[in-house]
């Protein structure tokens, strides 16, 4: 049977030893708070650990007792962030994120031609929840473009309200006599404004000159204007030089100045040549003259080889050359052959 005294005296032992024995500062754990929270606890007291906002505790136990030991139970606690839900797709845009973990936010954006009518990021807040909301990306329009003075506007595809989308078009044009300086297409843009628009000028020409041996019709105006136009012509025996019809251009000139160029006389009596590549009687062809511009090809002689080859002769306002090469033959030297009736000489590899 065990003594009262021993009992005492064991009873006192123990007391002592566990005397001085506290538990430490409890460890600490990411992304949590301990309540309350001391230097040290005596035995018997309790700590609790909290999840900071927007932390869920996952594992372990929240709530420890600081035991005679003074040393902590093993704490497999953890505190995971909250996720957001997935932030769905942004209809003509994107939405850009690494996780959807409190507290990182995401980005939006819009396609070329949309902008974002909303907030461009929200946060993933300790509830769980996106904030802001997501935004929308909304087409961008542009007002009806402004119509440049003197001019009218051709076509146009309004929306309701008489705006337009981007990338859509407005095309001008000039009232008569007055011409367009810059593009007539207007593009409405990613910015919600329209490309330079054209400008509208009014635009004289001076009264066209009469060519020499030549005349010139235009209209019997006061002054002539962008795009009235003049026809030109020649007297007999010579050509026109250019085009018969002219028109005022945006730069206040005439785009041409036809001239009137004379016909040729043939002095050659007896000749075959190539014209327009057939062989012709150039006596016979040419009787009343060459009109300016045409041309014909010659037969000459290569005596060394024996053979024949041609070379080139046109009528230029009155001017006509005959090749140096070329021998006309009397009527009366039959026996000499022409250089037509010679073989062409081979042409060198």
């Amino acid at each position: 049977m065990i003594s009262p005294a021993f009992i005492l005296v064991s009873s006192f032992l123990y007391h002592v030893a566990i005397a001085g024995r506290t538990c430490p500062r409890p460890e600490t754990l990411p992304f949590a708070t301990v309540t309350p929270l001391k230097t040290f606890y005596d035995p018997g007291e309790q700590i609790t650990y909290f999840c900071q906002p927007g932390y869920m505790s996952r594992g372990g136990m929240r709530r420890f007792t600081c035991p005679i030991s003074g040393i902590w139970p093993i704490n497999t606690l953890k505190c995971i962030p909250r996720q957001c839900p997935f932030a769905g797709i942004l209809e003509n845009g994107a939405v850009r994120y690494t996780t959807f973990e409190y507290p990182n936010t995401i980005s939006f954006a819009c396609n070329t031609g949309f902008y974002l009518n909303g907030p461009s990021s929200a946060r993933c807040t300790e509830e769980g929840k996106w904030s802001p909301d997501p935004p929308v990306c909304a087409p961008v329009t542009c007002p009806p473009p402004p119509t440049p003075t003197f001019a009218t506007l051709s076509a146009y595809e309004p929306l309701v309200g008489n705006s337009t989308l981007h990338g859509k078009q407005a095309v001008f044009k000039c009232l008569p006599q007055y011409a367009m300086f810059g593009n007539d297409t207007a593009t409405c843009t990613a910015h919600g404004n329209w490309t330079e628009l054209p400008e509208c000028r009014e635009v004289k020409c001076p009264f066209p000159v009469r060519p020499n041996n030549g005349f010139v019709n235009y209209p019997a105006k006061e002054a002539l204007y962008y795009k009235d136009k003049a026809t030109y012509g020649c007297h007999d025996t010579y050509v026109l030089d250019g085009p018969e019809e002219v028109e005022c251009n945006k730069f206040g000139n005439w785009s041409a100045e036809p001239s009137c160029k004379a016909s040729c006389q043939i002095s050659v009596k007896k000749a075959t040549v190539i014209f327009e590549g057939e062989r012709v009687k150039i006596q016979e062809k040419f009787k009343n003259g060459m009109l300016h511009g045409q041309k014909v090809s010659f037969f000459c002689k290569n005596k060394e080889k024996k053979c024949s080859y041609t070379e080139d002769a046109q009528c230029i306002d009155g001017t006509f050359e005959i090749p140096k090469c070329f021998k006309e033959h009397s009527s009366l030297a039959f026996w000499k052959t022409d250089a037509s009736d010679v073989k062409p000489c081979e042409a060198d590899a």
